[in-house]
């Protein structure tokens, strides 16, 4: 693996701002930005004039984004690479080479019809690095100080996502908002009509279970804001609301060994369809 920011292009207004975002966080990482171009014809190729031309402009693109980056950032090394191959496979070799991919939110290799988003959801689904994915309209000049909202499940192992939370926040100097999701088990039933306070107690230990998973980090990294709260219902809708004024949101990617297709849960899926803000997927073991 190699220190390094890696942004894949193609040309569309995502990756152009997942290529701003991208030089953002490598100037803060003190690390390289590899801006990567993926040539996905056939081979042979048998292509039309009309994707000819699209694909020369899109190489013209990736000189511009580099000469952009160059000079917005002055200090910062930046890389170019056109490569060839499947989109997909390629950028997600990509990826596994360097500490942070980011892709635009609504995918990449479009013009030879891949469906939207199928691409960057390859990508994060099968690399074992962290990835951004970053929308047109969700991109911000500036922070907007409210925050990195992180979804955490308090049961299963995440030390790769806090990690990864708190690194970025002690880059950034942002806050961090840690939401757990729960639900009532069955067994409670009626219980929680003829007893509201149950589900409130309940909630109450859920928070100090998260408070004491976060501590250690906490210790790790004094001058980070935390906070932390446990909200009953589903964990998608929670965090796709709290995405609405985030300036980041992470979440968690569990490893699954099936055949094919991405490996992607519902909740993170969900968030990467419906936040406005960019998403970063981390690998968890």
């Amino acid at each position: 693996m190699t220190a390094q920011v890696t942004v894949g292009l193609d040309g569309s207004e995502e990756s152009v701002a997942a290529a701003r975002w991208a030089a953002r966080e490598a100037m803060l990482r003190e690390v390289p930005l590899r801006l990567v171009l993926v040539d996905d014809w056939p081979d042979p190729p048998e292509i039309p004039a009309l994707y000819l031309r699209v694909h020369a402009e899109r190489a013209e693109r990736l000189i511009r984004d580099a000469e952009e980056a160059r000079a917005q950032h002055p200090d910062l090394e930046v890389f170019t690479e056109r490569a060839h191959g499947r989109a997909a496979e390629t950028l997600t070799a990509a990826a596994n080479d360097a500490d942070l991919t980011v892709l635009g939110s609504r995918g990449l290799g479009g013009v030879l019809g891949f469906v939207v988003g199928s691409v960057s959801l390859s990508v994060v689904g099968a690399t074992r690095q962290p990835v951004v994915l970053v929308r047109a309209k969700g991109e911000r000049p500036t922070p907007s100080r409210a925050g990195i909202v992180v979804g955490v499940d308090i049961y299963h192992p995440c030390e790769s996502l806090l990690g990864f939370a708190f690194t970025e926040a002690a880059r950034t100097g942002l806050p961090l908002r840690f939401l757990h999701s729960w639900t009532l088990p069955a067994s409670y039933g009626y219980a929680t009509l003829a007893d509201p306070g149950i589900g409130e107690e309940l909630g109450d230990r859920l928070v100090g279970g998260l408070d004491d998973l976060l501590e250690p980090w906490r210790r790790r990294y004094p001058g980070v804001a935390v906070t932390a709260r446990a909200a009953m219902g589903p964990a998608a809708f929670h965090l796709v609301e709290a995405s609405q004024d985030a300036d980041l949101v992470v979440v968690g990617r569990r490893t699954r060994r099936i055949p094919v297709g991405p490996h992607l849960g519902h909740v993170a899926h969900a968030v990467i369809h419906h936040s406005p803000a960019p998403v970063a997927v981390v690998p968890l073991a």
